[in-house]
């Protein structure tokens, strides 16, 4: 019997929530994953605003497994409870700072520094802009520590035709760094300019 693949989903406060929950929406397509969601309470408020007031519900109901941002006992707190990795979508550059610098006073941050100790993937959707020289040393430290930064930049040479098209191939491209080895969203991929 194959047991599922088991995937950390954090959604915190930055702008692009909707990002996260399409990685939600997908990873609950797909087949033999089992998703763990914590949504810190900036979150809360920026996909209620950003997608609708349902939209947090929306959310814990694609997840298989719902935690408490300030249940830092629960299971994605310690590293024997094995996941294939995480994706903070989007990543607010307070989550990226408590990250980086070993603020581990929420279970978000908790679970990603889980995955930067056992060495999982931690793939991280940074979403701010301009950047100042504290924003860019944090994000070099976590890549230090072996997390991966994806910013939410849209892959314009795929030309998409609306937003919705856009958040899905950021959220793909997500999902495919995590690199899980079982039936997955598969990003889109350029094939050159020959066609």
């Amino acid at each position: 019997m194959n047991r599922p693949v088991r995937v950390v989903v954090g959604i915190s406060g930055a702008s692009g929530a909707a990002i996260g929950l399409r990685v939600l929406e997908l990873l609950a397509e797909a087949r033999l994953i089992e998703t763990h969601l914590v949504i810190s309470p900036a979150a809360e408020r920026t996909l209620a605003t950003e997608i609708g007031p349902d939209a947090p519900a929306r959310a814990r109901a694609l997840a298989s497994c719902c935690h408490d941002h300030r249940d830092i006992g629960a299971s994605i707190a310690s590293g024997s409870f094995r996941t294939a990795g995480m994706i903070v979508a989007p990543c607010s550059m307070r989550s990226l700072s408590a990250i980086a610098y070993g603020q581990l006073g929420d279970l978000l941050a908790r679970a990603a520094d889980v995955q930067l100790k056992e060495r999982r993937r931690l793939v991280l959707l940074v979403r701010e802009s301009p950047l100042h020289l504290g924003h860019l040393r944090a994000m070099v430290q976590v890549t230090e520590y072996g997390a991966i930064i994806a910013p939410p930049v849209p892959a314009f040479y795929l030309r998409p035709r609306n937003v919705a098209e856009i958040i899905d191939q950021i959220a793909r491209r997500a999902i495919g760094l995590l690199d899980l080895g079982v039936e997955t969203p598969v990003p889109a991929e350029w094939h050159g300019d020959d066609d």
